[in-house]
């Protein structure tokens, strides 16, 4: 079994990269954003590989971290979430951001996914939001907030604010992150107007 490649990178393709490794040319499927972390053809690269062996073909995917790579299989247990699905997740989304999406329930920014509907978004955050709780970094007070919004229990100017600011074109979890920040700087009893200014200057930073 493969674990790990070294080698030169010797040509790219949509949704791979070939890596030369003492002669042999390994094709390796990589997400987007593993790709363009790669160097230039000729440079040297480096990927932790999960192999798929099947009865016609053998597969190699390719990680720049063990994250990503964790969070490939982890994708794959859920229904409706193939390997090339995985790879639209992990091209759209960080590691990081994947793992506090699924902390906070975020289905909308899973969502952004090419291939990922609002079914396979939610389950994707259900099923996944107790199996990887170590990759997750998010702010217990985001979470709560996020919680509180999601099941509608949220003080009215902190969900109007969440909202003023997802209207603005922020994320979900940018907006939730913010106004958090924002209700700890200015009390319980802040108006949503303040909430937003001040969720507008945390992200700004």
């Amino acid at each position: 079994m493969i674990g790990k490649l070294k080698g030169l990178v010797d040509s790219y393709g949509d949704d791979h990269v070939i890596l030369d490794v003492q002669g042999v040319g390994y094709l390796v499927h990589c997400s987007g954003r593993t790709l363009q972390a790669l160097p230039k053809a000729g440079e040297a690269a480096a990927l932790f590989i999960e192999t798929f062996v099947r009865e016609d073909m053998i597969r190699l995917y390719g990680f720049a971290t063990l994250a990503e790579k964790s969070w490939f299989l982890l994708l794959q247990n859920v229904q409706g979430v193939g390997s090339k699905v995985a790879l639209n997740v992990l091209s759209t989304l960080s590691p990081a951001e994947l793992a506090n999406a699924v902390a906070l329930g975020d289905k909308v920014t899973v969502a952004r996914a090419n291939g990922v509907g609002p079914k396979v978004a939610a389950r994707i955050v259900a099923e996944l939001k107790d199996k990887a709780p170590g990759f997750s970094s998010v702010d217990p007070a985001v979470a709560g907030l996020a919680a509180q919004i999601e099941e509608r229990q949220a003080p009215g100017p902190v969900a109007d604010a969440v909202s003023a600011l997802v209207n603005l074109g922020y994320a979900q979890l940018q907006a939730s992150a913010a106004i958090a920040a924002a209700l700890r700087e200015a009390g319980e009893g802040a108006d949503a107007a303040k909430l937003i200014r001040l969720g507008l200057k945390e992200l700004a930073r």
